[in-house]
């Protein structure tokens, strides 16, 4: 989902807000810079360790496959070379991974796992090619290797999508298709989080089977919400009843939300932000407290679980993207004061009794708090946002940062290290801290110099902002 920002930042405006300490140039700079080191210290440690596993183990110093032996980390950071200006890397690994013609394999996968990072990592790295200088073949950017690639696991993933209500099963063989005995359970977020890839596949390939699957999922996850409007965390896909029900807009349930608004910017479809202005309706009257948003009965919007999850962080920057600056920046306000109570966000932090939720103390290195303070800093300008970019900075050189890599966290309360650096570290948190610091990247330009390219399929603009 991270390639949406080249497309994306056409549409935030540029406001002024409340005046804290300046930031010169110089200073911008210098923490890009350290943004900078910090990936290729993670990125020359995964190649010199790990290659080709998933993944750097950045306390043991070896590689570790988890999922599907696919060299992961290589795919989902190759657009942060380019987003770095690193053209010559950027060819040497396009090279290496369109060596291979396909990803057929006896393996069982994730299919939301799959999608956002091996095909969104695909298409990303084809939507860069004419930038990075590679070569191309005649057609592009309707045609290329990495293109191929991309629609070669999406096929292998779209017989997920064969169920009674149009919502997929979570899990695939890249093979033989459903495996025998598989659950009919699906997360919210598992089912909602297709558009922007499997919308842009329809679009470069022009095969709308890609885009019709994601949509008749949005549409049957949506009407499957509850009396009070609502959604919850499980859903059987073969029936349509809710297994699991609590609501939020946290874990299991935060890119369905994330995707209804980018999708509706990307692709032009207002029916999708009218989803989203419709679940949100629910959302502020049940979930949200004091700018906190809490877990609560799907069906009576009591609340269950009175706790902000890591992964909530987004909401700010969804915020920001409909225009609403003001609400994010209170919201985000919160996050960064739970940040600055121990350096990092954990996985749970129980809002009541303002502790780390137990044995959910972690921080694996996500990248949604900064996302948020990217996107917000890009409409309002204020300074306090990168006086929060340079605190998740310092944190994660401080206490994240080995020998080999960077280290999940696996207690915020003592910053212990666990033994994994999951690929998004590169794939989204250092490049969303390096756009943050970098104000004059090519993906933050206003649309006026989009490249438009005539194919098949009507005109393409790419690199418009």
């Amino acid at each position: 989902m991270n390639w949406f920002l080249s497309i994306l930042f056409l549409y935030l405006s540029i406001q002024g807000s409340q005046t804290l300490r300046t930031y010169t140039k110089e200073d911008m700079i210098k923490f890009r810079e350290e943004v900078r080191e910090m990936f290729y210290h993670a990125y020359n440690s995964y190649l010199k360790y790990a290659y080709p596993y998933d993944e750097l183990r950045p306390l043991s110093c070896d590689g570790v496959d988890t999922y599907g032996s696919y060299s992961l980390t290589l795919i989902d950071a190759l657009d942060t070379l380019a987003i770095m200006g690193n053209y010559t890397e950027f060819q040497r690994v396009t090279d290496i991974l369109t060596a291979k013609d396909n990803f057929d394999s006896n393996i069982n996968v994730s299919v939301f796992e799959t999608n956002i990072r091996i095909i969104g990592g695909l298409l990303s790295a084809h939507l860069l090619s004419h930038r990075a200088g590679v070569k191309l073949e005649p057609g592009w950017p309707c045609n290329g290797p990495l293109l191929r690639l991309a629609e070669d696991v999406a096929n292998r993933l779209i017989v997920a999508f064969n169920t009674p209500t149009g919502m997929p099963y979570g899990t695939i063989n890249l093979r033989h298709g459903i495996p025998l005995g598989e659950t009919t359970v699906t997360c919210t977020a598992g089912i909602g989080t297709f558009i922007l890839e499997f919308g842009t596949l329809s679009r470069l390939t022009g095969d709308p089977l890609y885009e019709e699957v994601a949509m008749n999922a949005l549409y049957s996850l949506y009407h499957h919400q509850s009396h009070i409007g609502l959604f919850g965390n499980h859903i059987d896909v073969a029936t349509g009843r809710w297994t699991a029900q609590d609501a939020g807009i946290g874990s299991g349930v935060d890119s369905y939300f994330e995707y209804l608004v980018k999708g509706s910017i990307l692709f032009q479809k207002p029916e999708l932000l009218e989803m989203f202005y419709e679940a949100r309706k629910g959302i502020d009257k049940y979930l949200k407290r004091d700018d906190w948003y809490l877990w609560v009965s799907m069906t009576k919007g009591q609340v269950t679980i009175p706790v902000f999850q890591s992964l909530e962080a987004y909401w700010p920057g969804v915020l920001s993207l409909i225009g609403e600056t003001s609400s994010a920046m209170k919201t985000l306000h919160n996050y960064h004061q739970v940040w600055q109570q121990y350096g990092f966000t954990p996985e749970f932090y129980n809002i009541l009794q303002t502790e780390a939720g137990n044995n959910r103390e972690n921080y694996p290195l996500r990248p949604e708090l900064i996302e948020s303070v990217m996107y917000l800093y890009r409409a309002t300008g204020d300074p306090y946002l990168i006086e929060i970019g340079v605190d998740i900075l310092k944190s994660i050189q401080y206490s994240a940062r080995t020998p080999c890599g960077y280290a999940t966290i696996k207690d915020v309360r003592d910053h212990r290290k666990e033994d994994r650096m999951e690929s998004f570290f590169l794939a989204e948190t250092t490049k969303y801290l390096y756009l943050l610091f970098d104000t004059d990247n090519f993906i933050h330009n206003q649309g006026e110099h989009g490249t438009i390219i005539d194919t098949p399929n009507g005109e393409c603009v790419i690199e418009a902002g």
